[in-house]
């Protein structure tokens, strides 16, 4: 049992984990009487949430995003579609200004790819909830792994998975540039008696002019106030590790075993003190679904009644999905093993080589992620949860977690009523900052409003370095 009362302690980051879906890692479970996550298309279903996660003591609402129908199960998307296994998806980005307006201290976290926008345009977006949110924005920085969104998206096929991280950083190299250097600090003057609202002489065009993206002008938008949004990023493939030790400021890890997460943790922040950046520059999250209740019998109870409504169909469209492979070609006594595709490498690699103790079948897994997706997955009582989170954090590293829910919002009601008290006594829950405090400084300390010093993106601020930024991230 863990414990906390002879060792000095650090509150855990917790975020809500969603997706604007009826189903989203928990397959099946929207048929459960309790579940609302069919309300997904109301307003009045986020603000209720966010309300709930701010009120909660949440520090952040993290959601995820797909930009293809879930096909690769038996070739069609009938699977995803006849079970809701993240299909219909809504897009996460218009949800925010909404559920700002409705909250104080919630931060979002919203996930957009980098394979299928456009820098300059993207950045107008994030900017503009930054002023919205007063700097309660972060990005949560994907490549994608559908191939029906490429082909839905002009392209004939996926581009290979090492070449999207490629793209990506040359991606968020204009973004840093617009972010953090084509204003100057002081160029909104808003003298109403000259007749200047904006200094033309510190506005700079970034003159882009890379092998994706071509972006010669000004950024179209007035700083906010973190500049560039806190910085989500995912991703345990060798090269989605160097990406997330060059940009990530939170960094979402995946993993089944405290031991397969550490190992992750301990190599992205090797990297990114190789690269410059302080050994505490970037949080670790992961990810964990909790039933509770009162006590182990009323959480076990929900347990067992929660399992009755799980799919294997809906789960192996969701494998499939995630790691490219269409797993109805397999029987389900089948040994799981790595398959290099050109999909998202993370989710299979984390069961079968970086969590390589354990043995998985086909069924085994379908079993598995039917509660919670790919993560660990926690029951009991307050106690016995908090005791859990504790020795998580303690063993692999990681300062919070993404909180995945198995029937909304009924998981995160239980885990306010019964663990965040316990968590609290713990000293495991973060005190409120006043209003106005940014994400960043939520998550990176007090008066870390803009990006720190030693992140690579700050070399933007400095316009004499524009022209070698994309040859140093080559």
């Amino acid at each position: 049992m863990a414990s906390s009362t002879h060792k000095a302690v650090k509150p855990l980051i917790l975020n809500g984990f969603g997706m604007t879906v009826v189903g989203h890692v928990s397959a099946g479970l929207w048929r459960h009487p309790s579940d609302r996550a069919n309300t997904y298309t109301s307003l009045e279903y986020w603000t209720s949430l966010a309300k709930l996660l701010d009120d909660g003591g949440f520090d952040a609402l993290f959601l995820a995003d797909a930009l293809g129908h879930l096909d690769v199960f038996r070739g069609t998307p009938d699977a995803s579609l006849r079970t809701a296994a993240q299909s219909p998806v809504n897009d996460p980005l218009l949800l925010v200004s909404a559920m700002a307006a409705a909250t104080r201290h919630l931060g979002f976290g919203i996930t957009v790819s980098t394979t299928y926008e456009q820098p300059y345009l993207l950045a107008r977006k994030f900017t503009t909830l930054d002023h919205l949110t007063k700097g309660r924005i972060a990005w949560n920085v994907v490549t994608s792994v559908l191939e029906s969104a490429a082909k839905n998206l002009g392209l004939e096929r996926q581009i290979d998975h090492d070449e999207r991280y490629d793209l990506a950083q040359e991606f968020l190299d204009v973004t840093y540039k617009l972010w953090e250097g084509s204003w100057e600090d002081g160029a909104v003057v808003h003298d109403r008696e000259k007749g200047l609202y904006t200094d033309p002489s510190k506005v700079h065009p970034i003159g882009h002019h890379g092998k994706y993206f071509s972006v010669p002008g000004a950024h179209l938008a007035q700083p906010s106030p973190q500049r560039t949004p806190l910085l989500f990023q995912a991703g345990t493939s060798p090269r989605g590790r160097e990406f997330a030790a060059r940009n990530g400021e939170v960094v979402f890890l995946g993993g089944t075993s405290t031991a397969s997460i550490r190992r992750s943790v301990e190599a992205i922040r090797a990297r990114a003190v190789e690269l410059g950046r302080a050994p505490d520059a970037i949080k670790f999250i992961t990810a964990v679904t909790v039933i509770t209740g009162a006590t182990d019998e009323e959480a076990e109870a929900k347990h067992k009644d929660y399992l009755s409504y799980t799919s294997v169909e809906a789960a192996l469209a969701l494998f499939s999905a995630w790691t490219g492979v269409d797993w109805s070609q397999y029987p389900l006594d089948h040994p799981l093993e790595y398959i290099e595709t050109n999909a998202g490498r993370s989710a299979l690699a984390n069961l079968t080589r970086i969590d390589a103790d354990r043995r998985w079948t086909v069924a085994g897994i379908a079993e598995y992620i039917g509660l919670g997706g790919i993560h660990p997955k926690l029951v009991g009582s307050p106690q016995r949860i908090a005791d859990e989170l504790e020795r998580i954090a303690d063993e692999s590293g990681v300062d919070g977690f993404n909180l995945a829910y198995v029937v909304s919002p009924g998981t995160f009601e239980d885990f306010i009523e019964f663990v965040v008290p316990e968590l609290r006594r713990r000293g495991r829950i973060r005190e409120r900052g006043a209003p106005g405090t940014t994400i960043r400084e939520r998550f990176q300390g007090a008066g870390q409003r803009l990006l720190r010093d030693d992140h690579p993106g700050t070399a933007a601020r400095d316009r004499s370095n524009w022209g070698t930024i994309v040859e140093a991230a080559e």
